[in-house]
């Protein structure tokens, strides 16, 4: 008997292996050949269920990180954790990274993780909403999990088409929660009380991959389609879809926020640029930002309509104001290779994470002072990718890496 479920453990974990080899170009790239050693057959066949082997090959953590970041992936005996991370650690060593810059202030705050049910799921967007609820598109996973942070109870909802790729979410006024289906070309709603799906596909074929989605104060859902180089607007009383196109090409549009006046505005990552889109005409203006090698990836907004945007590529934060476009920046931190991503606006005050530091780090900004004040992570983050403010003025934070959620309670 114990030969026959080895038999159907081992067939089980060929049928992954080789279905996850035929995935390869959807999940991170062509297949790849790993070095010789004790623990290579493991690594192979564990760490090709999810992803692409040259996810693994193209990282690189110390000894301590790595049973963290594969732990977030998959559960293994304490056995093959140890072979697992002796393999790693000594072929895929940690790759030179700027370190976390830590500087003091008067702020406290208390952060909290949670490990996601799905592992693997690599969480890409959280959502705060209104009945005090945490939740993240579990992108790999093809679900949408929901946290309670007072009981820590989690429950997750499969999506309707496979491999849909679920990014960027909002609530509307009823407590549907929206997703963007950034790999199936599509926007869905969940029924959280009943677990009823509802898709609405592009109408164009051009219109790939739905990504930062957001309500405005019409009830109309607002979303960029970052490689399509579009921005949509659907109207959930009638399902129809409009798209418009960015004047100039592949400027990648991104994240979005809407301002005090009901116009929608994005970045677009691609370019220098910021751009706003009418909301009656869908006509879209852009704004080229001063330095060219500016790649703006995600948008806050704060009172006056100002914008503050996250320079990925020269690890700064800019503010833009929206009525006299004038320009202001600030070095972030961490440095050129910090990389700023996920941003937030919250009573003035700016907060966001540095994705190119060890650890991340999350970092307050207040423009009244022009002074800086940073936090490591406790997981290391992995890569936060987008965050939020809940109602009663605290944050949520996917980590995308390690495989949790987080909130950050400002005290």
């Amino acid at each position: 008997m114990n030969r026959i479920i080895s038999l159907i453990f081992l067939s089980a974990a060929l049928i992954l292996a080789v279905s996850a080899a035929q995935s390869q170009a959807q999940r991170g790239g062509a297949a790849v050949v790993l070095p010789d050693g004790i623990g290579k057959d493991l690594v192979s066949t564990t760490c090709s269920q999810c992803h692409a082997l040259n996810l693994v090959t193209n990282a690189g953590y110390s000894r301590e990180e790595w049973p963290m970041v594969f732990g977030g992936m998959v559960k293994l005996p304490a056995d093959q954790t140890v072979t697992v991370t002796d393999y790693l650690a000594k072929n895929f060593p940690e790759k030179p990274k700027p370190q976390a810059v830590i500087v003091a202030g008067n702020a406290k705050v208390g952060m909290k993780e949670w490990v996601v049910p799905s592992l693997g799921s690599r969480p890409h967007d959280p959502l705060a909403t209104a009945d005090g609820s945490i939740w993240w598109t579990g992108q790999w996973a093809n679900v949408l999990g929901r946290l309670n942070p007072k009981t820590g109870e989690m429950k997750e909802f499969p999506l309707k088409t496979p491999q849909s790729g679920p990014h960027g979410l909002a609530e509307d006024k009823d407590g549907n929660i929206w997703y963007t289906g950034n790999s199936a070309g599509l926007i869905g709603k969940l029924n959280p009380k009943t677990g009823e799906l509802t898709e609405y596909k592009m109408p164009d074929p051009a219109a790939r991959d739905p990504h930062t989605p957001l309500f405005d104060k019409n009830g109309m859902l607002w979303f960029t389609l970052q490689n399509s180089n579009m921005v949509g607007r659907l109207n959930p009383a009638t399902g129809e879809i409009k798209l418009a196109t960015a004047p100039t090409p592949r400027t990648n549009p991104y994240g979005m926020v809407i301002d005090s006046k009901g116009t929608p505005w994005f970045v677009q990552f691609g370019v220098n640029k910021l751009a706003s889109i009418d909301p009656n005409t869908m006509a879209i203006k852009e704004y080229t930002l001063p330095n060219a090698a500016t790649r703006p990836r995600r948008i806050a907004i704060t009172g006056g309509d100002v914008l503050w945007y996250a320079d990925y590529s020269r690890g700064y934060l800019g503010r833009f104001d929206t009525k006299t476009g004038a320009v202001k920046e600030w070095p972030s931190p961490g440095g050129p290779q910090s990389q700023p991503y996920g941003i937030v606006g919250l009573k003035d005050v700016i907060w966001y994470s540095e994705s190119g530091v060890s650890p991340n780090t999350l970092v307050r900004f207040d423009p009244k002072t022009e002074k800086f004040q940073t936090w490591t992570i406790p997981s290391g983050g992995g890569v936060v990718r987008n965050m939020m403010a809940t109602k009663d003025g605290n944050l949520v934070l996917a980590c995308s890496g390690r495989n949790r959620v987080a909130l950050v309670e400002i005290k």
